[in-house]
């Protein structure tokens, strides 16, 4: 079993900044990949950031220059770093990763979710 633990969302105005964390934990043989999905509601959940384990990490254009995402592997944890945010970044957030349970198998997992709003 696995499980994603996410912190850090909040209310904050427009050009303001906020970081995300999202610890794995449980039965973990190996971390392929982790990254941070939105959504708002009545659209799908979009890709925000994402990092591999080689160090390999994309960013949604709408983000570029705004958001970075970061990984502590000791510590099984992602991070995103949200500057200059602005309203249209108003949505829930949630960490995914795709684990190693063993040498064999692996699944995607997803976190609970956590709200971020900016607004004036």
């Amino acid at each position: 079993q696995v499980q994603l633990a996410e912190s850090g969302g909040g209310l904050l105005q427009p050009g303001g900044s906020l970081e995300l964390s999202c610890t794995a934990s449980g039965n973990i043989f190996r971390i392929i990949s982790m990254a941070w999905y939105r959504q708002t509601p009545g659209k799908e959940r979009e890709l925000v950031a994402s990092m591999n384990s080689g160090g390999g990490i994309n960013y949604a254009d709408s983000v570029k220059g705004r958001f970075t995402i970061s990984r502590s592997n000791a510590e099984n944890t992602v991070y995103l770093q949200m500057n200059s945010l602005k309203p249209e970044d108003t949505a829930v957030y949630y960490c995914n990763a795709y684990i190693y349970t063993s040498v064999r198998d692996f699944d995607a997992y997803w976190g609970q979710g956590t709200q971020v709003t900016v607004s004036s």
